[in-house]
């Protein structure tokens, strides 16, 4: 099971209002709007992604590599170097 299972629909609630500010910008470049507004907007949906990504990251590490830690063994190594990987991505991004 996922580690955001338990909170699955807060997340799809997150995702679908992101979607939302996407089709927003969307429709402001469709309607010829002031670049700063739609930068402004942009800048507003990055911040709502990121912020995705690390509650998601949040329960990764709180339930998978806990779990997989608590056993021990390859698997965790495993885990916590995905882990690692991820976080790098997050912050290069």
């Amino acid at each position: 099971m996922a580690g955001y299972t338990h909170d699955k629909q807060n997340h799809l609630k997150r995702l679908r209002r992101i979607e939302g500010q996407v089709r927003g910008l969307q429709r402001m470049v469709d309607e010829d709007q002031y670049c700063i507004d739609i930068l402004t907007q942009v800048a507003a949906a990055n911040r709502a992604l990121q912020s995705f990504a690390l509650a998601l990251l949040e329960e990764h590490m709180a339930h998978c590599v806990a779990d997989a830690t608590a056993k021990g063994g390859a698997e965790a190594q495993a885990k916590v170097k995905e882990a690692s990987e991820a976080i790098a991505r997050l912050v290069r991004s």
